[in-house]
């Protein structure tokens, strides 16, 4: 199981879908670095040899930002947003869609699946025994 960025990299998967295991390396930025590298991409992970699993971690860890360094600027982009209190920064304070997202419907998620409406608001009559 070869180790890229502090991730274990699963053996049986494709090499252009096990990169995507690693946080910030999507499908699009897999496909590049393996062109880079000329590996072909519908290679096992189990099948690549030392030599290769050197080159992907020394191109994946020099040229691009991933893991806990992603993490890290992502939040502190966020926090940065909070302290100005830019419209996206209390977005994010206030737990709701920042990216201009609807709120009428369609964020229950976000809020936590709160119901505020209940039916049509009369419950129907007693039935008679």
């Amino acid at each position: 199981m070869p180790r890229i960025a502090g991730i274990n990299i699963p053996d049986k998967k494709r090499i252009e879908i096990a990169l995507t295991y690693i946080y910030g390396i999507g499908p699009s930025l897999s496909k590049k670095i393996l062109e880079q590298l000329k590996i072909s991409p519908d290679k096992k992970a189990s099948e690549l040899n030392p030599e290769q699993v050197t080159k992907l971690k020394d191109i994946i860890e020099k040229n691009y930002t991933i893991e806990g360094d992603l993490r890290r600027k992502i939040n502190l982009d966020i926090k940065r947003l909070k302290d100005i209190n830019s419209y996206k920064g209390i977005r994010h304070i206030k737990n709701l869609p920042a990216r201009g997202q609807r709120t009428k419907t369609n964020n229950r998620t976000v809020r936590g699946n709160v119901r505020k409406t209940v039916g049509s608001g009369r419950k129907p009559p007693a039935q008679a025994t």
